[in-house]
């Protein structure tokens, strides 16, 4: 059983799975199609990606624009704070964000529909997260917007993260072309 939880940017949403423990540890259902369908994601999920970060590691804010990707999006080891934007022109939600706390623990995961900016930070001391992708990656079609924006003003809670050089360098909203983000499609 699982639970849909709006996070009040369209589109993105977490799950709340219906975890079962007992003194051997405990099990959940992570991922259900059936459960997704009656969510109103009925895709097909193609790629499935991991990565590992040490604390106050910030990865993002990324997207593909020729293939885009919905991702479904948890923790299996530590704490991140999980974000989104909506970066789809013409979208009445254009420039807006929402933050999800996605953790070990708590079993959490978000659904990042395409058409967005997805980034995280890691607040434990390191944190993996696994996420599975309805696109193939494509190295040729990587953008990104400035983890910093002025214009989003994302409450990361952090002055200086770790970043790559890639992400140290990307772009703020308003400074990227119009044809380079995507655009908003109604359901």
């Amino acid at each position: 059983m699982m639970e849909k939880r709006d996070t009040g940017l369209p589109g993105v949403f977490v799950i709340e799975p219906q975890v079962v423990g007992d003194r051997r540890g405990y099990f959940f259902e992570s991922y259900r199609r059936e459960a997704m369908v009656s969510f109103g994601v009925d895709t097909e999920f193609v790629q499935d990606n991991q990565s590992s970060s040490r604390k106050d590691t910030l990865r993002g804010l990324h997207y593909q624009l020729r293939q885009p990707q919905a991702k479904l999006c948890r923790v299996i080891r530590g704490e991140v704070l999980d974000v989104s934007v909506d970066i789809r022109r013409g979208s009445p939600t254009f420039g807006r964000w929402t933050a999800v706390r996605l953790s070990a623990e708590n079993h959490r995961q978000v659904f990042i529909p395409r058409g967005m900016a997805h980034g995280f930070l890691v607040l434990s001391d390191t944190a993996e997260l696994v996420y599975k992708c309805d696109a193939y990656y494509q190295p040729g079609d990587e953008y990104g917007i400035a983890w910093n924006d002025p214009g989003l003003a994302i409450a990361w809670g952090i002055a200086t993260p770790i970043l790559s050089r890639k992400d140290s360098a990307l772009p703020c909203l308003q400074d990227i072309a119009q044809a380079d983000l995507p655009v908003y499609r109604e359901a």
